[in-house]
């Protein structure tokens, strides 16, 4: 694979993913609803502006990338009304997928999220650290638009043969993002939404690519989240105090995530190299 389709290019991920890319040797064909189009995008390659909820325009978007890293939907709840989010992912994730298997790419790695895994947990996960298993538990149509494109990655992998990965990102944080963290540190309840988890923008890109160059098979789901919590304060005493009721499957690290990165580890090879704590005193 030396030719890469990333849509959504002109995001906060879709941007670190480009650079990644190009920093080792893939050719990259970006695409996005929104940015400059051209050279004009500051991406160090062209970007076209395409609507991926049209799906010829999806069709034309792969026509000459070998594989394609998936990152175009509305990114968040709240963003846009809770129909049209799901009508916009859902639509622009079964129009990627279904060109790439009409293309015959050799691969499809896409954002999901980790919003299928029951965020924000107003009610309490079902135990802890929280895995792949714990799925689905969707409580909004933006997470309900990453159930439903895990299934159609599934199902479209099945008719196609074609590799499928679908990356559960947790909450991005560029490097800039990290002078708020201090303010999460007194109450314990601000960060409970996603058991205190984060990941490093440079670390998504990481895993997008690691993903692409994996040997993979099916269609596969994976958290990708930092190794550590946003907090400073150990990861049992967070539980002990927030989820005191929730069954811990195993003893977990200090500071360790409670969105169990260890399927990504072994899949992909996913071993995070930032933290907050490079860049906080």
């Amino acid at each position: 694979m030396t030719t890469i389709a990333v849509t959504g290019a002109y995001g906060k991920a879709g941007r670190a993913v480009v650079a990644d890319l190009l920093e080792h040797g893939y050719e990259v064909h970006a695409t996005d609803l929104t940015g400059p189009p051209g050279a004009d995008a500051g991406l160090g390659t062209d970007l076209l502006v395409a609507d991926l909820t049209d799906y010829g325009q999806a069709f034309e978007v792969l026509s000459e990338a070998d594989a394609v890293v998936h990152l175009g939907n509305i990114p968040a709840p709240g963003r846009a009304t809770a129909p049209e989010t799901l009508n916009r992912n859902t639509a622009m994730n079964q129009n990627v997928f279904l060109a790439a298997a009409r293309h015959n790419l050799r691969k499809v790695v896409w954002a999901s999220s980790e919003t299928t895994l029951g965020l924000p947990f107003d009610v309490a996960p079902q135990y802890a650290p929280v895995d792949e298993a714990h799925f689905p538990v969707p409580t909004s149509t933006y997470a309900l638009s990453k159930v439903l494109g895990e299934e159609t990655a599934r199902h479209v992998q099945a008719w196609s043969g074609i590799p499928f990965l679908g990356l559960r990102l947790s909450n991005i944080h560029r490097p800039e993002d990290y002078a708020a963290v201090p303010g999460y540190w007194g109450d314990a309840q601000l960060r409970r939404w996603n058991l205190w988890g984060y990941v490093d923008v440079r670390d998504v890109a990481q895993a997008f690519r690691l993903g692409l160059e994996a040997e993979t098979d099916g269609s596969q789901n994976v958290i990708i989240a930092a190794a550590d919590t946003i907090m400073n304060r150990p990861s049992a005493d967070l539980m002990a105090e927030v989820f005191p009721e929730v069954e811990r499957t195993r003893e977990v690290g200090e500071f360790e995530t409670l969105l169990s990165i260890d399927a990504a580890r072994e899949l992909i090879g996913y071993a995070p190299a930032h933290s907050w704590r490079d860049h906080v005193g």
